[in-house]
């Protein structure tokens, strides 16, 4: 295998069964087509993908990392980003960058052709993301997103466990 087949994706030559169709379990509105392309030149630190949303489909639900940086540039179609409440629309050419500082975010498709859009982030082994509108926190860890509701979780603070007042303390 030559260097530039090795370190180069033609992504017009990958065939559809190729890309991943996704809908995230926990939002009805959600569809995407996604081509992976870290993993075929060898990268395990980041992930890059393209992303497709059809009309009138969503990504995946409004969240915020705090772990994982993450990245979107559009290469066509037009969107609808909320970040916080904050509404937007998004087309070719526009880079969106979403760090760890708690901004939920969101995109729609609500355009009349597929959105498509480079996306990206890094690949740690463990994050925590918060899905404010249906009341859960995810825990990635050992290959797998495992959801909570934020109503059963228990919630220490540091003083919690100060001893004051005690003995010894």
């Amino acid at each position: 295998m030559s260097k530039t087949e090795q370190y180069v994706v033609r992504t017009s030559a990958i065939p559809p069964e190729q890309t991943f169709h996704f809908g995230h379990p926990l939002n009805t509105a959600s569809e995407m087509r996604i081509m992976p392309l870290s993993d075929r030149v060898g990268l395990t630190r980041i992930g890059v993908s393209i992303g497709r949303i059809p009309p009138g489909k969503e990504g995946f639900l409004p969240h915020a990392h705090t772990a994982q940086e993450e990245f979107v540039y559009v290469l066509e179609g037009e969107g609808t980003l909320t970040i916080d409440g904050d509404s937007t629309t998004i087309g070719p050419g526009d880079y969106v960058g979403f760090p760890t500082d708690g901004c939920v975010h969101h995109i729609e498709n609500n355009g009349k052709q597929d959105l498509v859009y480079l996306m990206g982030g890094e690949r740690t082994p463990a994050d925590v993301a918060y899905f404010p509108t249906i009341g859960k926190t995810g825990f990635w860890a050992n290959g797998a997103m495992h959801f909570v509701d934020d109503a059963d979780v228990s919630s220490f603070r540091p003083e919690d466990f100060a001893a004051s007042g005690k003995n010894g303390a």
